[in-house]
């Protein structure tokens, strides 16, 4: 019998359903990506849970719907830890066969229990969900503070300067210059109200800090940090079953590429990380390769939410965008309810192990706990698996259906539902647009429904046409968030039959 695979998650940030040249991204080179969709299966209805980074985040590695948990929104970078102790999660469930495991790059599902002391072991890490190696960022490029986490301390600390960190509407720090007060420090400018408080590396972030000069990051040598990491602990491993969590920091704000990606494509910074996060894919299939690891590894490339163009610095992306579509042919995109938030490009790559194709199947990115598990010769109870489905044979490119419907949520934990081709989004107070974004939110006074199939851009509302399959979409989503899904019913009883 063939073992059971190592697995690689590539989790990008904030890249769109369109941003690919394999789902018709325009003037943007992504090879290396093109050429894993043209070896491995190429999926075309995949969903992360959420429009924002957290509860998407969580999601993947819990098996659990966020809003199922009132503590995964986008958290600070002081943030206490959300993931439970008593909680499943992919790194612990696959420990059962030995698995080693690491996780490298954006965490954002915070550290700690609060009140975070950065100048000492730090409680309520990684470390403590079930991952063996941990090197993060606390939260996102965006927020302070601004340093690597190896374990459980921050790296290239001095003790002499100490490191501290703080977020409300007042600076503590006074002395310390701010995006706000010293906009001459700026090499980056701001365009929004968030992003001017601290200043790192000659940017404005969100949040204040002092100290720790001497462990602040190089955003410029990011990339570059991450996969030598990656690299380290696949080689590290190579001899025993592994599991690599390695959640890239692009494209998300401040769009800082390494000089040789600096203009590299003719779409500013957003286009030159997104060919720098290609780059690093191929450079870490290539270590795959040359260990000889590629026909034992699965590596799966997603992104936690749909795309955004100006979010938070006046880096050009809207004007240099041209005709690109970040979201392809999908309405909204992160932050929104519309498929544009939660619709990613995901790919699924292990030669030997995958075919060539495309896949239609319906996937969410909750299903990975689950699917792992499987892949792995795993079994969990249903109550291990929370919300997470075993779709290990769609993921193999077997089955061609997947789930029957799923849950996503846009930002604020408003849910809606898609089953089969249908989508339902309840009626929603707020604005039509969030902030000065861009960004539509889908809120609206009234039910919306849309038949996917014939209007794959969600634009014509079919509500008052299909007032049965609105009421059945409700009734689902009600029964769904109180805990009774259908679907793991199902799958409950399965399960129940093989453990007999």
């Amino acid at each position: 019998m063939r073992k059971s695979p190592n697995f690689i998650v590539i989790y990008a940030d904030d890249l769109g359903f369109g941003d690919l040249g394999c789902y018709g991204a325009s003037n943007l080179p992504t090879p290396n990506l093109d050429r894993m969709a043209k070896e491995g299966i190429q999926f075309n209805q995949t969903y992360a849970t959420a429009a924002t980074c957290t509860p998407s985040r969580y999601s993947l590695l819990t098996g659990s719907y966020p809003w199922r948990n009132p503590k995964a929104k986008i958290l600070k970078g002081d943030a206490p830890m959300i993931i439970d102790d008593g909680e499943w999660t992919l790194p612990k469930i696959l420990k059962r066969a030995n698995y080693k495991s690491a996780v490298v790059g954006k965490w954002h599902i915070g550290l700690g229990d609060g009140d975070i002391n950065w100048n000492e072991k730090i409680s309520k890490t990684p470390l403590d969900v079930g991952f063996d190696q941990s090197f993060i960022m606390a939260a996102t490029n965006d927020r302070v503070p601004c340093v690597y986490i190896d374990g459980r301390e921050v790296e290239n600390l001095d003790p002499q300067d100490p490191l501290e960190v703080h977020y409300g509407n007042k600076n503590p720090f006074p002395e310390e210059p701010t995006g706000r007060q010293n906009p001459e420090h700026l090499k980056l400018m701001h365009n929004d109200h968030q992003h001017f408080d601290s200043i790192v590396n000659g940017v404005g972030r969100i949040g204040f800090c002092k100290g720790g000069q001497s462990a602040q990051w190089n955003d410029e040598t990011m990339t570059d940090t991450f996969l030598e990491k990656s690299k380290q602990f696949i080689s590290d491993n190579q001899y025993n079953p592994f599991f690599l969590y390695f959640a890239l920091h692009q494209p998300h704000v401040p769009r800082i590429p390494s000089p040789r990606f600096r203009a590299y494509t003719q779409q500013g910074p957003r286009g030159d990380v997104i060919a720098e996060l290609d780059w690093c894919v191929g450079q870490l299939i290539d270590t795959l390769k040359d260990l000889n690891l590629a026909e034992d590894t699965l590596v799966l490339f997603s992104s936690d939410n749909g795309p955004i163009l100006e979010d938070g610095y006046a880096d050009q992306a809207k004007e240099l965008v041209g005709d690109h579509k970040p979201a392809g042919p999908l309405r909204g995109g992160k932050y929104s309810l519309f498929d544009g938030g939660t619709r990613v490009p995901t790919l699924v790559w292990g030669p030997g192990r995958i075919p060539s194709m495309e896949s239609n199947a319906l996937i969410s990115q909750v299903d990975l706990l689950a699917s792992f598990a499987s892949l792995a010769g795993i079994k969990m109870t249903p109550n291990e698996t929370a919300d997470s489905l075993d779709l290990s044979e769609a993921l193999l490119g077997n089955d061609l259906k997947g789930r029957d419907c799923l849950v996503t949520e846009g930002f604020g934990a408003k849910t809606l539902i898609r089953k089969n081709h249908w989508v339902y989004i309840p009626p929603y107070e707020g604005e039509p647009l969030f902030g000065d974004k861009g960004t539509e939110t889908g809120n609206l006074s009234d039910p919306q429904l849309y038949d996917l199939n014939s209007d794959l851009g969600q634009r014509q509302n079919l509500a008052d046409a299909n007032p049965e399959k609105l009421k059945e979409l409700a009734s689902l989503l009600e029964d769904i968030k109180a805990n009774s899904n259908p679907e793991l019913e199902r799958s409950a009883s399965k399960s129940e039959a093989i453990f007999s």
